[in-house]
């Protein structure tokens, strides 16, 4: 079963129970009297939400009778809210639950539904697969996704669906990599990679639901078996990849790669130095093909398909222009979608760009709260698992916080009426959504990256309206001309505003205090914050100001938050000591990766080396010293080049390298807990030792202090036994 009839099973199983709580939702919400009076449907997509992160937060698994009993429980509240006394606030109540365990079901089986095998060892051999995908890694090396894998003497079932593969040194240079092809390649393959800290960022989940077993690299030649096979099943994506060549070759260089992006979502021409600068200036959203490029592309066919049937003035009083513009956006954004690739940010943008479309064919207000609560209900049907994503919350924060201050601007006398100076209007709302997106969606980036771009309003005021007046309309014109051999104006002016969004960017990263980073926060900020704000903008009256104060209560708690005093990678490969100049690193060079992640969460912008020199100031930091007797010189030696502390009584040392198991005499003998990258067959007696195979079993693991004792907690323990955590289905 494929990706996309697994989707399509998922959403027949789920949608019909989702759409009869819904209309109970909307019909009970003209019932209802009080303060949920008409607004009763807005609280649908934050109710299954509730649940569905509640789904993420269990422990474990349910069991096959707990998922029935929780069915049980949805209809049987269904049933109560229908019959209720809707006046005593019964009925919405009722309901709400039902959604919440609706929430929590429906994430239950998008689990189930794309469960595949996923590779629970390091393999390396022979890997044969048919090339879906071609994007870039975080160390800037072109990275294929196949799908259709043959891995050497894996039995079928066993082999992940889909595996991604970074090409390092000269491995792409006898291919030119296409959707399509067929390739082999040798390669070292492992599981996807679980949280570089407990409570951390888990890549495990979201590769379980994209369908992926398997991430490595490969220093050898890939090699093309076949060629692309004609079907359709690959044929939107080949047109894609064929705009994105045709418009690189164009436009060479870093504009034609922004482009591309723009166009196609196709970000394999931009280098990481371009994508950093886009980073640290807050300008990255540009390249996501997400609500602002798919409401500026609909916005322009409906504007210019208005224009052209108004022009017409015979045809105009005889159609519905309005509806058949609206019409035309829908299929422009449409196939949008396609090019695109259709991934989830983009899927968001189109569903909620179609609510409105369609809520202006049914002669609805198409920008409402409403629209985006439908919109919201939708994209959680479909994709339970995009509500834990930053592209989700960002994307939803802007909308509902634009739509409710646009709403409230509306009905001012002020706003309205410029008079001679109407033309200010224009300029006034660009701004007003500038600063209103920009806060909206500043917490939830800060928690998601851990910083904050400084001059961020800055450079979207001066680089976003050449999106909606340059560079999306010279695309649409392109397309258009692109038939008769007259693109080239429109790809000139494509490049000039490409040029200057680079410049921006590129200025504006460089700038002092461009970035400034934040420590992680607890876990129940965000959920915290997402509630009260929500509050805030939907519960009528004076009630709505708790939102606020339940937004600074979440503040505050992300001030006291405190980080881990000792860190532990799953490979055993690093570890990190908090002192009073910053976390220090046990080396500095080797799991760059952890290192990084780890410093970024502390709120720190040091380099890994700077880090690794603060290990001077770590408590009980001793490389050499007085050592048991009976101890060769030899092992005396080697051990005074092992890094070793101690913690809260405990004393501890990192060893890597498979010279490991000749330091553990003299480690175990001083009493430490031996810290390691290798696999230890035979450790002295008494002595603990936290090997590969211990660490694989807890993943990483953190220390805080509590008094003089250290409280641990493992990535395995908070991230709960799901089926992404636990290897596959």
């Amino acid at each position: 079963m494929t990706r996309e009839e697994t989707r399509l099973r998922g959403l027949a199983l789920s949608l019909p129970a989702l759409a009869g709580l819904a209309r109970l939702a909307d019909g009970l919400a003209d019932r209802v009297t009080g303060p949920l009076r008409g607004r009763l449907f807005l609280w649908v997509p934050v109710c299954l939400s509730v649940g569905i992160g509640g789904y993420f937060a269990l422990p474990r698994e349910p069991a096959g009778l707990e998922w029935a009993a929780l069915a049980v429980v949805v209809v049987a509240l269904s049933l109560w809210a229908r019959g209720g006394r809707y006046g005593l606030g019964v009925g919405p109540l009722a309901l709400g639950l039902a959604m919440i365990g609706g929430g929590a079901g429906l994430a239950g089986l998008r689990s189930h539904l794309v469960a595949a095998p996923v590779l629970d060892w390091r393999y390396y051999g022979a890997v044969e697969g048919r090339i879906v995908e071609i994007d870039r890694s975080v160390s800037d090396a072109v990275r294929l996704t196949l799908d259709d894998v043959v891995l050497e003497r894996m039995a079928p079932a066993r082999t992940p669906t889909q595996v991604r593969v970074s090409l390092h040194g000269m491995a792409g240079d006898f291919i030119t990599p296409e959707p399509g092809l067929r390739v082999m390649l040798t390669g070292h393959l492992g599981p996807p990679g679980g949280a570089v800290e407990p409570g951390g960022f888990d890549f495990r989940r979201i590769a379980w639901f994209e369908g992926l077993g398997a991430v490595g690299y490969t220093r050898s030649p890939v090699l093309a078996l076949a060629a692309p096979e004609p079907g359709p099943g690959l044929m939107v994506t080949r047109l894609r990849m064929r705009i994105s060549g045709a418009v690189q070759d164009r436009l060479p260089g870093a504009p034609g790669a922004f482009a591309a992006a723009v166009l196609t979502g196709d970000r394999s021409g931009i280098d990481q130095t371009t994508m950093e600068d886009l980073r640290r200036s807050n300008l990255a959203h540009l390249l996501a093909i997400s609500g602002l490029h798919m409401g500026l592309l609909t916005g322009f066919v409906f504007a210019a398909l208005r224009l052209a049937l108004a022009l017409a003035m015979p045809l105009a009083l005889r159609v519905p222009a309005r509806k058949i513009a609206a019409s035309g956006a829908l299929a422009a954004g449409a196939f949008y979608l396609a090019l695109s690739g259709g991934n989830v940010a983009t899927e968001r943008a189109f569903i909620m760009v179609a609510v409105m479309l369609l809520a202006v064919l049914v002669d609805r207000r198409a920008i409402s709260l409403r629209s985006v609560a439908m919109a919201a209900v939708i994209v959680l049907v479909l994709r339970p698992e995009a509500l834990l994503g930053a592209g989700f919350q960002m994307s939803f924060a802007a909308t509902i916080a634009l739509v409710a201050v646009f709403g409230a601007l509306r009905d001012q006398p002020g706003w309205r009426g410029y008079g001679r100076r109407r033309w200010l209007r224009p300029v006034l709302s660009l701004v007003v959504c500038s600063v209103v997106a920009g806060l909206a969606t500043a917490p939830v980036a800060a928690v998601h990256f851990n910083r904050v771009a400084e001059y961020g309003l800055l450079a979207n005021v001066v680089t976003v309206p050449l999106m909606g007046s340059v560079i999306i309309p010279a695309a649409v014109v392109a397309a258009v001309l692109t038939p008769l051999g007259l693109q080239a104006p429109a790809l000139w002016a494509m490049e000039q505003g490409a040029r200057w969004i680079l410049t921006v960017a590129a200025w504006v990263a460089g700038l002092d205090g461009a970035v400034f980073p934040v420590a992680q926060a607890p876990p129940v900020v965000l959920p915290l914050m997402a509630i009260s704000a929500v509050w805030l903008v939907l519960w009528p009256g004076r009630m709505r100001w708790a939102g606020a104060a339940g937004i600074a209560l979440a503040l505050a708690l992300w001030g006291q938050g405190a980080r881990p005093v000792l860190l532990i990678a799953d490979t055993g490969g690093l570890v990190g000591v908090m002192t009073s100049a910053g976390r220090a690193v046990s080396k500095p060079r080797g799991s760059g990766f952890v290192a990084e992640k780890w410093l970024e969460a502390d709120g720190d912008s040091a380099t890994q080396a700077d880090a690794a020199a603060r290990w001077r100031d770590v408590p009980g930091a001793l490389w050499a010293g007085v050592l048991p007797a009976g101890v060769s010189q030899e092992a005396r030696d080697a051990a005074a080049e092992v890094p070793r502390f101690s913690l809260a009584g405990q004393r501890f040392a990192h060893v890597t390298g498979r010279a490991t198991e000749g330091h553990l005499p003299v480690l175990c003998a001083e009493g430490r807990i031996v810290i390691t990258d290798q696999r230890i067959r035979a450790a002295p007696a008494g002595c603990a030792v936290w090997d590969t195979r211990a660490l694989a079993a807890s993943g990483a693991r953190s220390a805080g202090l509590r008094g003089d004792r250290l409280i641990w907690r493992s990535a395995h323990d908070v991230s709960g036994l799901h089926r992404w955590t636990q290897g596959g289905p």
